[in-house]
């Protein structure tokens, strides 16, 4: 399927999902809707949006709702509903609330967008994915979930912070779970090309490396009400467009494996090609030992949890 100019919905209208819709307004999507159960918070997000359009130079149609029928012919379908973190919370104490969330928002998305791509960034971020895909029943490759680049671009800020250098030179690479169990991969992680293995000591990468998985609750920690909202939203907004204009680009996503590193009918954090067909290819990195049973430790702990609480 070829998407021309396109159309995202967004839907959720807090921080998150508002700051997404922002970052796709300004690289001029051609429609942007924000849906949110409360329809005046929704609209007036979006009018305020589109009238900064003349002061950052973008153009096109952002629009707020609370109805489902409005999302209808959306390439993308980028999800940010649900309950934030609240301190003390981790990101699997919000399964039960946020699964009942979901089962509305997909049965909404199945019936109005359903040749859509959906952008999970719901927490749990792994679990809400999986649940997502059984509740709209879409082939698995048109749900993924932001994960990794999000993570990864925190890991790119504590090492250019740490060494110095600009961000924009640094490539980091996390995988697995979005959550503490995630897997951040030093020796994929470099500086225009030099892996931060010569760079930096063990004892700085493992600090790095631990500040990363806690990225979100130290930001939760710091705010007290509320969690992490800009870079989550752009991380998606990245995603959207990816898919919209099938840019192909290969980012670390939650996507579902069916075999590769292992391990199958789980959405776990792995490094994809993001296209208008959503995850058209999974890259499967050659992993040392200690580094696949890092990624197969996060993945049976999703596994559990979904077994567990979700009954799947």
């Amino acid at each position: 399927m070829t998407r021309g100019a396109g159309k995202v919905a967004v839907i959720g209208a807090g921080n998150v999902g508002a700051t997404c819709a922002f970052v796709l307004a300004q690289k001029n999507i051609g429609e942007v809707v924000l849906l949110d159960i409360y329809e005046g918070f929704a609209k007036g997000k979006a009018l305020d949006m589109s009238q900064g359009g003349q002061i950052l130079n973008y153009d096109g149609k952002i629009s707020g709702t609370k109805d489902y029928e409005d999302i209808e012919g959306a390439d993308v379908v980028v999800v940010t509903s649900g309950f934030p973190r609240k301190p003390g919370m981790t990101r699997e104490d919000l399964v039960g609330k946020n699964a009942d969330i979901i089962s509305q928002v997909g049965q909404g998305i199945r019936e109005h967008a359903p040749d859509s791509v959906i952008v999970m960034v719901t927490n749990p971020l792994d679990l809400m994915t999986y649940h997502m895909q059984k509740v709209t029943g879409f082939p698995p490759e048109r749900v993924v979930g932001q994960a990794g680049i999000l993570d990864s671009a925190r890991m790119t800020h504590f090492i250019s912070q740490t060494l110095g250098v600009s961000n924009e030179d640094v490539q980091a690479m996390v995988l697995g779970g979005h959550g503490d169990t995630m897997v951040p991969l030093p020796r994929y992680t470099t500086v225009a090309g030099v892996p931060i293995t010569q760079l930096m000591d063990e004892k700085t990468i493992q600090a790095i490396c631990e500040r990363t998985a806690g990225g979100g609750g130290e930001i939760v920690k710091m705010l007290e009400k509320g969690s992490a909202f800009y870079a989550p939203g752009s991380a998606a907004a990245i995603m959207a467009e990816s898919i919209l204009k099938d840019r192909k680009r290969s980012l670390p996503c939650s996507a579902y494996l069916t075999g590769q590193y292992g391990l199958e009918d789980i959405y776990i954090g792995v490094p994809v090609i993001l296209g208008s067909n959503g995850v058209e290819c999974i890259i499967e990195l050659d992993l040392e030992d200690p580094e696949l049973e890092s990624l197969q430790g996060s993945a049976a702990f999703y596994k559990e949890q979904l077994s567990s609480i979700l009954g799947y």
